[in-house]
Order: structure tokens, then sequence, then C-alpha cells
């Protein structure tokens, strides 16, 4: 019981603070008709996080945390698909009108899009491998496993009712406006966390100087 409270626990704690993830899921919802139109963004953030904590519980850590040029890629990375997401959030423009042709992400843009602030955000591979990684490591065994399918079913569970809250936001939003609003800010939100995670990648790079 304590590994699978400890998972759950954790996990809430790590996915709930508003991410370049969660908004993007979140705006999958909301602007598409149909809630199975979201599937791919949902599915693929589920995938993409459960390849990174049983990476993270398989010890990864130690290859992440050991060699500094692996955080230098990972950061430079992550800024330019960042900047490339915001951009593109930013242009979104959502029509929520049966009778008008809508602009949304097609399935393949969606498991690009999900695939990129998940796989490539520094920070959410961070915290995964290193505060799940670790506290891993507090069990052996079967209690290992409990631990990492709570984690894995919480970050399932949490895309499903994120896409869910934003269809429902989507329903009252007709005209579109809400939701124009919300990829104006999720853009913004992106590119600060471009800026931040350069100013990051900028610190990494005069500390491995000689």
């Amino acid at each position: 019981m304590e590994p699978l409270l400890h998972g759950i626990i954790l996990a809430f704690g790590l996915i709930l603070p508003l991410g370049v993830q969660n908004v993007f899921v979140f705006n999958q919802g909301a602007t598409h008709n149909k809630f199975v139109n979201a599937l791919p963004a949902i599915i693929t953030a589920g995938i993409c996080d459960t390849i990174l904590i049983y990476l993270a519980v398989a010890g990864v850590s130690i290859i992440v945390f050991g060699f500094e040029w692996v955080k230098i890629l990972l950061f430079l990375v992550g800024v330019f698909f960042l900047a490339y997401m915001g951009w593109g959030m930013w242009k979104n423009e959502p029509e929520i009108n049966n009778h008008q042709k809508q602009n949304h992400f097609s399935p393949r843009r969606q498991v690009t899009f999900a695939a990129s602030v998940s796989l490539f955000n520094p920070h959410a591979i961070m915290d995964t491998i290193g505060v799940i990684g670790t506290s891993s490591l507090t069990y052996t065994g079967y209690e290992k496993w409990v631990f990492t399918v709570a984690c894995i079913m919480i970050s399932w569970i949490w895309f499903f009712s994120l896409a869910i809250f934003g269809r429902k936001i989507g329903q009252f939003d007709k005209n579109g406006r809400f939701l124009k609003f919300m990829n104006q800010v999720s853009a913004l939100i992106i590119w600060g966390m471009a800026v931040y995670m350069g100013y990051q990648l900028y610190s990494l790079v005069i500390n491995a100087l000689p």
C-alpha cells in the first residue's frame, strides 16, 4: 500500500503544475468538436510519460546526471522546440462553428507536438528522472513495480481528465474567443519557459567552460 500511495501522490505533485504538456493537451480537448479527435495528443502524452517514468525507474538518471554535455544537449533541443511550439499555438485560430472549416491540429501534428513537449522538455525529464527515479530507489522487486505503475496510471488519468475539461470549456465557447485567448496565453507561457530554459542553458555552458 505504501508504494502505491507514494507513487500516486508523487505523480500528482509533478504533473499538476501548468506546464507545456498540460497546456497542449487541454487545448486539443477544447478545440475539437469530438473528444475522440484529441486522442492522438492524449495517447502520445501518456505513452511519452510512461517511457520517461520507466526509464527513470530503470536507472537512466545515472547517465543524465553523470554527463554535463547530455544536460546541455537536452536544454538546447528544448529551447528550439518550445519556441516552435509557441509559434504554432499563437497562430492557431480555433473556430467553434460546425458550418465553418476548423483550423485544428491534425493527428500527425498532435503526435509530433505532444511527443516534442514531452520528450524534449528538459524540466519534465529532470523532474521525472530526478524525482521519480530517485524515489524508486526506496523500493525493490514487487514494490518497485507497484510504485512505477501508480505513477504511470496517474499520468494517463490526468491527461484524459485534462482533455475532457478542455472539451467542456470548448462547448461553452461558441465563438472561439476564449479559446483564442487561451491559445495566446499558452503561447506566452511556452515562450516564457523557452526563455527561462535558454538562460539555464547559458548557465550550463558557462559552468562547463574551463
